[in-house]
């Protein structure tokens, strides 16, 4: 029974459940059918990586003290992060990985690394 490949378009022989005529047919269809379902995935990790490495340059080691717009203009989006942790005053640090970032007054962040008594992340 000849059939035409899903992908190609071009007739083969074979099973009656065949659907491609080669293995790089079927693996070139599927790679084009992940790539559509995990777009939204791999633009959102892009996002996190580029906060993470903004906040790794602006802070290293330990702590220090930005200004708001000085994130902005590096193109750190605040909509993404990878978790929160609440401190016993109440302020929720956003983390991006293992660095994490707190808005202080209305134009500062103060950037820390995340460290082990943080376990308790939500």
């Amino acid at each position: 029974m000849k059939k035409r490949c899903i992908l190609c378009n071009e007739e083969f022989v074979g099973r009656s459940d065949k659907k491609f005529c080669s293995d790089s047919c079927r693996n070139a269809f599927n790679n084009l059918n992940k790539k559509e379902h995990e777009q939204f995935i791999t633009d959102v990790n892009k996002t996190l990586r580029k906060n993470r490495m903004i906040l790794h340059q602006l802070g290293p080691v330990g702590k220090s003290t930005v200004r708001k717009e000085f994130l902005d203009k590096m193109g750190f989006d605040f909509q993404f992060f990878t978790h929160t942790y609440t401190t016993k005053n109440n302020n929720t640090y956003k983390f991006c990985y293992e660095f994490g970032y707190l808005e202080i007054e209305s134009d500062k962040i103060l950037i820390i690394n995340w460290q082990p008594y943080m376990k308790n992340m939500k």
